[in-house]
């Protein structure tokens, strides 16, 4: 991995999974890895229920707005991850690909999303633990 590793959340609308992915990753990792979300069909705004689910835990995606998956998001990435939608991203040698099956927060309410939220986070502790571990001082 690089010093500052770059990842890349994937999901078809960019509006639930990969928001709360990529604020969890920016919450936990700081400014240890670079942080970036996408969708292959961006919805019009962050799923209010996500929103809400985020803002429980002390986080605002409440500014964030879906983005269209580019070649260059996956090029520019060390790490991409899709959050079990089926969506396929541009493949580019020396590139990690994970693929999270993660249910769809899309018509939840915010009750149904606290989990999927809370399986996020897990799964982005792991992530931080292998490619941007906090240093011993």
């Amino acid at each position: 991995m690089p010093q500052k590793p770059s990842v890349l959340f994937v999901c078809v609308h960019n509006a639930g999974r990969s928001q709360m992915a990529a604020a969890w990753l920016a919450h936990l990792a700081g400014d240890r890895v670079e942080v970036r979300s996408a969708g292959s069909d961006p919805g019009q705004r962050v799923n209010p229920a996500a929103v809400e689910a985020m803002r429980e835990v002390g986080i605002d995606i409440s500014a964030e707005t879906p983005k269209i998956l580019t070649v260059d998001a996956v090029e520019e990435s060390d790490v991409c991850v899709t959050m079990g939608c089926g969506d396929t991203c541009p493949v580019f040698p020396g590139k990690r690909y994970l693929d999270w099956q993660l249910e769809d927060p899309a018509g939840q309410g915010v009750a149904a999303v606290r989990p999927i939220r809370d399986e996020i986070k897990a799964l982005v502790e792991e992530l931080i633990a292998e490619i941007a571990p906090e240093r011993k001082a």
